[in-house]
């Protein structure tokens, strides 16, 4: 009995591990001290700048210093929101950036997948083509798509033309508005596709292959597996090139500027980008230009804050 109580070892006491956090989080603070500052000085400070001008009446006598700063207070919100054009540019915006986005993310996935299941050399050429489009400058890529899509000397009503379509001699791709919008989106996603092909691709060689084997066993079709099994796993991947997605094609300036001339025929294929760049420097009205600006940032972070609380709240959230 007493080597029973000799021999028995004492009750180890939980290993408190508040202290060890605290001292990762200090660490880890540290660490990100640099890149925090970094930010602050980068992306704050511009912001407050852009936030402050918009209370204003800023525009070319103010920049040269010819005449004085005037408080507005939100004059100029009043006046952007009173603005039908406004409304009207808005929703061209959004639906525009929705479906760029959208052919994105499907067109990336798509040829991610595809890339897993041809050989070596086709997969490489797959991704050199892909490469090119999203190295070639937004500039670049527009003047190539209005040449190839030219109403006179373009590749694509020749062709059109030569298999049949004949009403599609000299047809002009960007007079109409529903028509310049789905040429400047397609390429808008030319340009945007292989960034989510090659983030889907290496998420896809990194699922375990032994869980694509076991789909294969039990019967599921290649579509059923990339549906079932894959596009599930690939969901935090998939909110990343989402949210990526929506804050670059929400901000297009170059290919719809360059595309459209501006803007299309008496505005008609304005985004806000542009319309921020008409009010505030063809229009010499900053104060307004930053009142937009101020709004598509609130709205950039409104959407993408709502995306990513609504994948959070997912069951399929991993």
């Amino acid at each position: 009995m007493a080597t029973d109580q000799l021999t028995r070892p004492a009750p180890v006491a939980p290993v408190r591990k508040t202290a060890r956090k605290r001292g990762d989080g200090r660490a880890a603070a540290w660490y990100l001290a640099p890149a925090g500052i970094l930010l602050l000085a980068l992306l704050v400070y511009p912001i407050y700048q852009l936030v402050l001008i918009s209370f204003y009446d800023y525009g070319q006598p103010q920049a040269s210093g010819r005449a004085p700063l005037k408080f507005l207070g939100f004059a100029n919100y009043l006046d952007l929101f009173e603005n039908a054009q406004f409304w009207t540019v808005l929703g061209k915006t959004v639906g525009f950036a929705g479906t760029c986005v959208v052919g994105s993310l499907l067109v990336g996935t798509a040829l991610a997948v595809l890339a897993t299941r041809v050989r070596a050399f086709p997969r490489m050429l797959l991704f050199l083509a892909a490469l090119a489009a999203w190295a070639t400058p937004a500039m670049a890529g527009s003047y190539v798509w209005l040449f190839l899509f030219d109403a006179d000397f373009g590749l694509v009503n020749e062709i059109l033309v030569g298999i049949g379509f004949d009403g599609m001699a000299h047809h002009s791709w960007t007079f109409g508005t529903v028509s310049t919008f789905g040429l400047v989106a397609a390429e808008v996603i030319w340009c945007s596709f292989p960034f989510v092909m090659v983030t889907m691709y290496a998420g896809i060689q990194a699922i375990p292959g032994e869980v694509l084997e076991a789909s294969s066993l039990d019967g599921a079709t290649w579509f059923r597996t990339t549906r079932s099994v894959i596009v599930p796993m690939l969901r935090p991947l998939l909110m990343i090139a989402t949210i990526q997605s929506i804050i670059w094609d929400f901000k297009v300036f170059t290919q719809i500027y360059v595309m459209t001339n501006g803007g299309g025929v008496a505005g008609r294929n304005l985004v806000l980008n542009v319309y921020a760049y008409q009010q505030a420097f063809a229009g010499s009205q900053y104060g307004l230009g930053a009142a937009i600006g101020v709004v598509m940032t609130l709205l950039l972070l409104s959407i993408t804050g709502l995306y990513v609380r609504t994948q959070r709240r997912s069951d399929a959230w991993l």
